[in-house]
């Protein structure tokens, strides 16, 4: 049975920080591309983040460059996703999330590429 279990969120004030962690059980995942999916209140999903199988390449959405950081340790079966200088903007439930079968996608740009998610976790910004 495949698991993700994210962690992390909160609320806090603009400028500051926040540390998430998507922590996988029932999978190779040093097979999957991981992506962090967003969804703002009233908005679509939104792909954040995502990083490669080896950690080797990343995507941002281009409201996030700059501020936010994905990384994963294939040893410890974790995604993480570093979030630094946070806006009001970016308060949203933060998903995280892998395609079905491992060695597929090899970057997840779109959460229509996702299959297995956490439960999500809140991140909320006030100003």
């Amino acid at each position: 049975q495949v698991q993700l279990v994210e962690s992390g969120g909160g609320l806090v004030q603009a400028g500051d920080s926040l540390r998430l962690s998507c922590a996988t059980s029932g999978l190779t995942f040093s097979h999957y591309a991981v992506a962090w999916v967003r969804q703002a209140p009233g908005k679509e999903r939104e792909v954040g983040a995502a990083i490669v199988r080896s950690g080797g390449s990343t995507y941002y959405a281009d409201s996030v460059k700059g501020r936010f950081t994905i990384s994963r340790d294939n040893a410890d079966d974790t995604v993480y996703l570093q979030m630094n200088s946070l806006k009001p903007e970016d308060t949203a439930v933060y998903y995280c999330c892998t395609p079905q079968w491992g060695r597929t996608w090899p970057l997840l740009s779109n959460p229509n590429q996702c299959y297995y998610w956490g439960q999500g976790t809140q991140v909320s910004v006030s100003a």
